[in-house]
């Protein structure tokens, strides 16, 4: 199936595996990029050696094009840039928007840049800067998210800027697909359902937390980082919300400490860092110091198996998957039910 997207970054498919911390490494997103969609490595959680070394571990693995993700907002993200530029990665995603200076900057390398946005006027501001596309997620979407959904935000933006669209939240099959094409965007970007796969290095016991999730069991909590959270709903997290704020700044300022001896990363790294989220996102210094949270929890599920001691963060889909197919068998299958989809429809219309 051939779009904009699948033009703009030589994929086969137009269906983009999401940058996820911890969750999206050299594995999965080989496995993705190998099926035709556009694998992306999460590198928020990794170090520039680790993400040189992730990247090349990728390109041994295939020679399909794939993407990073960078924190747009991180002290190091000119260095992360230059990695990517050096070894050379087709793609370059962003959790918040770059600066114009740093688009350019991977542009002039022939980088594609594609920021991701939740909101209108956030796509209409990257795309000024010279952005190469745009990915939008509703309020279905795992992990940060806002409160509009993906339906109404969707072809808000489609008509707001003239760079290829790609849609975000609520989608797992092929019906999503054609519905976000018909909405006029040019493929979609799945993580939940990717992290679902056989190829997902996510441990055994979390892939059969999120398989016995019902829709109900999704919920949208600020107590993690102080920031709309949606991840699966558990004894954890609801302790969490029922913990006072000043226990969670003391937790917050714990996981600190842990992520930096993690990381690498000296104090004044770390201090730069939240200086920059405060700048960026409009977040309070209590947010700042409590999204010190998120690496270390979403760790201890993801790598560590801890579903009673880490938080699972999940789409709304979570709740309808049922199933951990491989990369190549889930794509395969989500472009035949779009064939399917597409076909039925011509034959209700003609």
């Amino acid at each position: 199936m051939r779009t904009a997207l699948t033009d703009l970054v030589g994929v086969r498919h137009p269906l983009v595996q999401t940058g996820m911390g911890w969750v999206a490494g050299p594995r999965l997103v080989s496995a993705a990029a190998e099926a035709g969609a556009l694998g992306v490595l999460g590198s928020a959680t990794m170090t520039p050696g680790q993400l040189r070394a992730a990247v090349r571990e990728v390109k041994s693995r295939t020679d399909r094009p794939f993407g990073v993700n960078l924190r747009a907002d991180a002290g190091d993200a000119a260095e992360r840039a230059a990695i990517i530029v050096a070894e050379g990665v087709r793609v370059a995603s962003f959790a918040l928007a770059p600066s114009r200076e740093l688009i350019a900057r991977l542009k002039d390398a022939g980088v594609v840049v594609v920021p991701s946005v939740g909101a209108r006027r956030h796509a209409e501001k990257v795309a000024a800067w010279g952005a190469d596309a745009v990915l939008v997620q509703g309020g279905e979407g795992g992990g940060h998210t806002g409160q509009v959904a993906t339906s109404v935000l969707l072809p808000q933006v489609v008509d707001a800027v003239g760079i290829p669209v790609v849609a975000a939240g609520g989608f797992h099959d092929g019906r999503g697909l054609v519905a976000a094409l018909a909405y006029g965007a040019a493929g979609v970007a799945m993580g939940t359902r990717f992290l679902l796969t056989s190829d997902s290095t996510v441990p055994a016991a979390v892939k059969a937390a999120y398989l016995a999730a019902s829709v109900r069991d999704i919920t949208v909590t600020d107590r993690v980082d102080g920031l709309p959270h949606r991840m699966l709903r558990t004894p954890f997290v609801t302790g969490l919300e029922r913990a006072g704020r000043a226990g969670a700044l003391v937790r917050a300022l714990r996981h600190a400490a842990s992520f930096r001896k993690l990381s690498g990363m000296g104090w004044p790294r770390l201090l730069r860092d939240g200086l920059a989220m405060r700048r960026s996102g409009e977040m309070t210094w209590a947010q700042v110091l409590m999204a010190a949270n998120t690496p270390m929890l979403l760790k201890a599920a993801m790598v560590d198996g801890r579903t009673d001691l880490g938080v699972m963060a999940a789409g709304q889909v979570a709740g309808v998957i049922e199933d951990l197919p491989s990369c190549a068998e889930l794509v395969a299958r989500i472009m035949a039910e779009a064939d399917d989809v597409l076909r039925d429809l011509g034959r209700r219309t003609a």
